[in-house]
């Protein structure tokens, strides 16, 4: 038995575990006081809490404790990232290279430094119809590299497709010419094995609430030894964060993030086994049921591709009438961070699918909560409303 509605836009947030409310608890009653309070125990208990879970994050991501710096998101923690390097090095140079797959939240600071005089290089990826959809190949990051440039910004997983971007490489070459690099992790910490000294990565966002911990709560990793990276704080006021970020840290959250991310790493290989599993069915099960299902995206290959996700189009069908009538299937058709804007997913369009298709496609996020059942109800679920829309529009 299913019980309704079932959820499925793990890309868009997932649900706390109770794993990890349990050991938020106690900083919102009992433990309360500010880690900024140096004079009194309720300080110190914070204190010691929020360094405890530095130290976790940090073991779970390869960093040092002292790299790490809390915010309130991975938004805010691409904007500390590239506008605060872009402004701090200006002297250096004005060109910054990304990618057009990126999130908003990456692509949105770039257009912002566009327009106060930076130059932005956006490079394309592989295009729809081969195993590598998506894929930045890293020598298009080679050809890109100026005299002049500062940073290169690459995701690590995208958040509607799932391609796994090959990020070592492309850090290996951008340090070649003394160039460094931001990744957007935040669809793959605590889904992939993540560590930053394998991925050569200077800078690097995440955060809690993708990874079955709490809302409001993120961390920017900077690399702060060999050539460390220089920043310039977006948000001034008390100093905390060595500088770098002003602002009561928020200790449930905090703790909140720290016991999220070390269940990912204790249960990372059997689930990311499990989601594969599931997410294979769920392809599978739609190519079967219904014509005219293309995937979008990478092959359903880890190599290529997070293992919880799936996006797919559905050809004759309008696709917002196709989501708005799934009541009892929660999924999406692109990023929620943009959901507010009418326009088709950039990231699909960026892989040349034209608009009716970019339109017509739904984006599956299985996570931890999921079940094989739920993958069964999701399969009929889209094929009855496929089937019947097919059908209203063929009499229209």
């Amino acid at each position: 038995m299913v019980d309704l509605p079932v959820y499925m836009d793990n890309h868009a947030t997932t649900r706390v575990d109770p794993r990890v409310v349990e050991a938020m608890l106690p900083f919102f009653t009992d433990q309360y006081g500010n880690p900024g309070s140096v004079s009194h125990s309720f300080g110190w208990q914070a204190k010691d809490a929020v360094d405890a879970a530095r130290a976790s994050i940090a073991q779970a991501i390869g960093a040092r404790d002292r790299d790490l710096v809390f915010t309130s998101g991975a938004t805010e923690s691409n904007n500390l990232a590239i506008r605060g390097l872009a402004e701090r090095a200006r002297r250096k140079g004005s060109h910054l290279v990304s990618v057009t797959t990126e999130h908003k939240a990456v692509l949105d600071p770039l257009e912002r430094l566009g327009r106060g005089g930076f130059d932005v290089t956006l490079l394309p990826v592989e295009q729809a119809g081969g195993d590598r959809a998506g894929w930045l190949a890293p020598e298009r990051v080679a050809e890109a590299l100026r005299d002049d440039t500062i940073l290169v910004s690459v995701m690590l997983a995208n958040n509607e497709i799932g391609v796994i971007q090959p990020l070592a490489e492309i850090a290996h070459i951008c340090h070649q010419r003394g160039v460094p690099v931001h990744c957007d992790a935040t669809q793959a910490v605590g889904k992939l094995p993540v560590d930053v000294d394998a991925l050569g990565v200077d800078l690097m966002s995440f955060t809690a609430h993708k990874l079955y911990g709490p809302k409001g709560v993120g961390a920017l990793y900077v690399r702060r030894r060999n050539a460390a990276v220089r920043l310039q704080p977006q948000i001034d006021g008390g100093g905390q964060e060595n500088g770098f970020r002003s602002g009561t840290l928020n200790v449930p959250g905090i703790v909140g993030f720290a016991r999220a991310l070390e269940l990912c790493v204790e249960e990372m290989p059997a689930e990311r086994q499990r989601l594969a599993g599931l997410r294979n069915r769920l392809y599978t099960g739609l190519v079967e049921r219904l014509d005219g299902v293309s995937l979008n995206g990478p092959a359903p290959d880890d190599r290529y591709r997070l293992p919880g996700n799936l996006n797919a189009s559905f050809a004759y069908v309008n696709g917002e009438a196709l989501l708005m009538s799934m009541q009892h299937l929660a999924v999406s058709s692109g990023s929620a961070c943009t959901s507010a804007n009418p326009q088709p997913s950039h990231v699909l369009r960026a892989l040349g699918l034209d608009e009716d298709q970019t339109r017509a496609s739904l984006r599956f996020g299985l996570g931890r909560f999921n079940t094989a059942e739920e993958v069964e109800f999701a399969i009929s679920a889209v094929g009855e409303t496929v089937d019947r829309l097919r059908k209203l529009s063929s009499l229209a």
